[in-house]
Protein backbone atom coordinates (compact mmCIF):
# COMPACT_ATOMS: atom_id res chain seq x y z
CA UNK A 1 0.00 0.00 0.00
CA UNK A 2 1.43 3.45 -0.86
CA UNK A 3 2.53 5.75 1.92
CA UNK A 4 -0.02 8.21 3.24
CA UNK A 5 1.36 11.72 3.70
CA UNK A 6 -0.45 14.41 5.69
CA UNK A 7 0.65 17.96 4.94
CA UNK A 8 0.17 20.68 7.47
CA UNK A 9 -1.16 23.74 5.66
CA UNK A 10 -0.37 27.01 7.44
CA UNK A 11 3.40 27.35 7.62
CA UNK A 12 4.13 24.25 5.52
CA UNK A 13 2.27 24.45 2.20
CA UNK A 14 1.06 28.02 2.68
CA UNK A 15 3.33 30.93 3.62
CA UNK A 16 1.69 32.79 6.50
CA UNK A 17 4.18 35.63 6.16
CA UNK A 18 2.25 36.59 3.03
CA UNK A 19 -0.02 38.62 5.30
CA UNK A 20 2.79 41.18 5.66
CA UNK A 21 1.84 42.76 2.34
CA UNK A 22 -1.71 43.39 3.55
CA UNK A 23 -0.44 44.71 6.88
CA UNK A 24 1.95 47.17 5.23
CA UNK A 25 -1.03 49.06 3.81
CA UNK A 26 -2.28 49.71 7.33
CA UNK A 27 0.75 49.89 9.63
CA UNK A 28 3.77 50.39 7.38
CA UNK A 29 7.19 49.32 8.69
CA UNK A 30 5.69 47.53 11.70
CA UNK A 31 4.05 44.94 9.46
CA UNK A 32 6.62 42.18 9.89
CA UNK A 33 6.83 42.15 13.72
CA UNK A 34 3.04 42.52 13.85
CA UNK A 35 2.66 39.52 11.52
CA UNK A 36 5.06 37.41 13.60
CA UNK A 37 3.19 38.15 16.82
CA UNK A 38 -0.17 37.55 15.13
CA UNK A 39 0.95 34.07 14.05
CA UNK A 40 2.41 33.31 17.49
CA UNK A 41 -0.77 34.31 19.32
CA UNK A 42 -2.97 32.51 16.77
CA UNK A 43 -1.21 29.24 17.62
CA UNK A 44 -1.09 29.98 21.34
CA UNK A 45 -4.82 30.55 21.42
CA UNK A 46 -5.44 27.23 19.64
CA UNK A 47 -3.18 25.42 22.14
CA UNK A 48 -4.96 26.99 25.09
CA UNK A 49 -8.44 26.27 23.77
CA UNK A 50 -7.43 22.68 23.07
CA UNK A 51 -6.16 22.19 26.61
CA UNK A 52 -9.17 23.95 28.14
CA UNK A 53 -11.57 21.96 25.95
CA UNK A 54 -13.26 25.27 25.23
CA UNK A 55 -13.38 25.05 21.46
CA UNK A 56 -13.84 27.90 19.05
CA UNK A 57 -12.76 27.40 15.46
CA UNK A 58 -9.42 28.54 14.06
CA UNK A 59 -10.87 31.67 12.48
CA UNK A 60 -11.86 32.83 15.98
CA UNK A 61 -8.31 32.21 17.22
CA UNK A 62 -7.05 34.25 14.28
CA UNK A 63 -9.49 37.09 14.93
CA UNK A 64 -8.77 37.28 18.65
CA UNK A 65 -5.01 37.13 17.99
CA UNK A 66 -5.43 40.12 15.66
CA UNK A 67 -7.19 42.03 18.45
CA UNK A 68 -4.33 41.22 20.83
CA UNK A 69 -1.76 42.50 18.33
CA UNK A 70 -3.68 45.71 17.75
CA UNK A 71 -3.67 46.38 21.50
CA UNK A 72 0.02 45.48 21.80
CA UNK A 73 1.10 47.70 18.90
CA UNK A 74 -1.50 50.38 19.77
CA UNK A 75 -3.04 50.15 16.32
CA UNK A 76 -6.61 51.26 15.74
CA UNK A 77 -8.28 49.58 12.79
CA UNK A 78 -11.58 50.51 11.25
CA UNK A 79 -14.14 47.79 10.64
CA UNK A 80 -13.29 47.59 6.93
CA UNK A 81 -9.55 47.46 7.64
CA UNK A 82 -10.04 44.64 10.12
CA UNK A 83 -12.12 42.66 7.62
CA UNK A 84 -9.45 43.24 4.98
CA UNK A 85 -6.71 41.82 7.22
CA UNK A 86 -8.75 38.79 8.26
CA UNK A 87 -9.63 38.14 4.62
CA UNK A 88 -5.91 38.20 3.77
CA UNK A 89 -5.55 34.95 5.71
CA UNK A 90 -7.91 33.34 3.20
CA UNK A 91 -5.72 34.21 0.21
CA UNK A 92 -2.17 33.53 1.31
CA UNK A 93 0.40 32.27 -1.23
CA UNK A 94 1.90 28.81 -1.37
CA UNK A 95 5.59 28.41 -0.68
CA UNK A 96 7.62 28.41 -3.88
CA UNK A 97 8.49 24.72 -3.58
CA UNK A 98 4.98 23.49 -2.72
CA UNK A 99 3.58 22.94 -6.20
CA UNK A 100 6.61 21.12 -7.57
CA UNK A 101 7.01 18.99 -4.46
CA UNK A 102 3.36 17.95 -4.37
CA UNK A 103 3.26 17.32 -8.10
CA UNK A 104 6.26 15.00 -7.95
CA UNK A 105 5.02 13.16 -4.86
CA UNK A 106 1.60 12.59 -6.42
CA UNK A 107 3.21 11.34 -9.64
CA UNK A 108 5.23 8.89 -7.53
CA UNK A 109 2.01 7.30 -6.27
CA UNK A 110 1.90 8.60 -2.70
CA UNK A 111 -1.45 9.43 -1.09
CA UNK A 112 -1.43 13.14 -0.23
CA UNK A 113 -3.75 14.92 2.19
CA UNK A 114 -4.04 18.39 3.69
CA UNK A 115 -4.29 18.21 7.47
CA UNK A 116 -5.04 21.47 9.21
CA UNK A 117 -6.38 23.32 12.23
CA UNK A 118 -8.37 25.46 9.80
CA UNK A 119 -12.02 24.93 8.98
CA UNK A 120 -12.48 22.58 5.98
CA UNK A 121 -14.01 25.15 3.63
CA UNK A 122 -11.40 27.75 4.57
CA UNK A 123 -8.59 25.30 3.86
CA UNK A 124 -10.08 24.16 0.55
CA UNK A 125 -10.49 27.75 -0.61
CA UNK A 126 -6.96 28.61 0.46
CA UNK A 127 -5.44 25.64 -1.38
CA UNK A 128 -7.52 26.35 -4.49
CA UNK A 129 -6.42 29.99 -4.51
CA UNK A 130 -2.79 28.83 -4.22
CA UNK A 131 -3.38 26.39 -7.14
CA UNK A 132 -2.21 23.29 -5.27
CA UNK A 133 -5.52 21.66 -4.32
CA UNK A 134 -5.48 19.29 -7.30
CA UNK A 135 -2.56 17.34 -5.84
CA UNK A 136 -4.34 16.49 -2.60
CA UNK A 137 -6.76 13.60 -2.16
CA UNK A 138 -8.75 15.28 0.61
CA UNK A 139 -8.72 17.89 3.36
CA UNK A 140 -8.81 16.61 6.96
CA UNK A 141 -9.54 19.27 9.55
CA UNK A 142 -9.22 19.19 13.32
CA UNK A 143 -12.49 21.16 13.33
CA UNK A 144 -14.22 17.84 12.59
CA UNK A 145 -13.54 16.73 16.18
CA UNK A 146 -13.50 20.22 17.75
CA UNK A 147 -9.91 20.28 18.89
CA UNK A 148 -6.48 21.38 17.69
CA UNK A 149 -3.01 20.02 17.10
CA UNK A 150 -1.07 18.67 18.97
CA UNK A 151 -3.90 16.85 20.78
CA UNK A 152 -3.22 13.14 20.05
CA UNK A 153 -6.90 12.70 19.21
CA UNK A 154 -6.54 14.84 16.08
CA UNK A 155 -3.76 12.64 14.67
CA UNK A 156 -5.86 9.55 15.40
CA UNK A 157 -8.71 11.29 13.59
CA UNK A 158 -6.52 11.87 10.55
CA UNK A 159 -5.53 8.19 10.43
CA UNK A 160 -9.17 7.11 10.61
CA UNK A 161 -10.21 9.51 7.86
CA UNK A 162 -7.33 8.53 5.63
CA UNK A 163 -7.75 4.81 6.29
CA UNK A 164 -4.12 4.49 7.35
CA UNK A 165 -2.15 3.27 10.34
CA UNK A 166 0.65 5.12 12.06
CA UNK A 167 3.40 2.90 10.66
CA UNK A 168 2.49 3.75 7.08
CA UNK A 169 1.61 7.43 7.56
CA UNK A 170 3.77 10.54 7.67
CA UNK A 171 3.02 14.06 8.78
CA UNK A 172 4.97 16.80 6.98
CA UNK A 173 5.14 20.13 8.78
CA UNK A 174 7.21 23.25 9.10
CA UNK A 175 6.00 23.57 12.70
CA UNK A 176 8.07 21.65 15.29
CA UNK A 177 5.12 21.34 17.70
CA UNK A 178 3.17 19.54 14.97
CA UNK A 179 6.05 17.20 14.15
CA UNK A 180 6.46 16.28 17.82
CA UNK A 181 2.69 15.85 18.21
CA UNK A 182 2.52 13.41 15.31
CA UNK A 183 5.49 11.37 16.52
CA UNK A 184 4.06 11.26 20.03
CA UNK A 185 0.80 9.94 18.52
CA UNK A 186 2.61 7.10 16.69
CA UNK A 187 3.13 8.57 13.23
CA UNK A 188 6.38 9.35 11.46
CA UNK A 189 7.04 12.97 10.69
CA UNK A 190 9.23 15.16 8.49
CA UNK A 191 10.23 18.65 9.54
CA UNK A 192 10.50 21.19 6.73
CA UNK A 193 13.29 23.47 7.92
CA UNK A 194 13.17 26.26 5.36
CA UNK A 195 15.30 28.69 7.39
CA UNK A 196 18.80 27.54 8.41
CA UNK A 197 18.46 29.42 11.69
CA UNK A 198 15.27 27.56 12.65
CA UNK A 199 15.64 25.51 15.82
CA UNK A 200 13.77 22.31 16.59
CA UNK A 201 12.49 21.89 20.14
CA UNK A 202 15.09 19.89 22.13
CA UNK A 203 12.72 17.17 23.21
CA UNK A 204 13.24 13.41 23.21
CA UNK A 205 11.27 13.11 19.95
CA UNK A 206 13.40 14.34 17.02
CA UNK A 207 11.96 14.45 13.48
CA UNK A 208 11.98 11.19 11.55
CA UNK A 209 13.39 13.24 8.67
CA UNK A 210 14.50 16.85 8.17
CA UNK A 211 14.42 18.56 4.76
CA UNK A 212 14.84 22.10 3.50
CA UNK A 213 12.10 21.96 0.84
CA UNK A 214 9.24 19.79 -0.34
CA UNK A 215 11.26 18.98 -3.46
CA UNK A 216 13.98 17.52 -1.24
CA UNK A 217 11.28 15.61 0.64
CA UNK A 218 10.16 14.04 -2.63
CA UNK A 219 13.72 13.06 -3.50
CA UNK A 220 14.22 11.46 -0.08
CA UNK A 221 10.95 9.55 -0.27
CA UNK A 222 11.66 8.36 -3.80
CA UNK A 223 15.06 7.10 -2.68
CA UNK A 224 13.64 5.36 0.38
CA UNK A 225 9.83 5.10 0.26
CA UNK A 226 9.63 3.14 3.53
Amino acid sequence: MPLTIAFDVYGTLIDTSGVVTALEKHIGHRAEPFSNLWRTKQLEYSFRRGLMQNYRDFSVCTSQALDFCCQTFQVELGAAERVDLLESYRYLPAFADAKQGLERLKASGFRLFAFSNGKPDDVRNLLAHACIDQYLEDVVSTDEIKSFKPNPAVYAHFLRRAGACGAEAWLVSGNPFDVIGAISAGMRSAWVRRAPQAVFDPWEMPPSLTVATLVELCERFQANPA
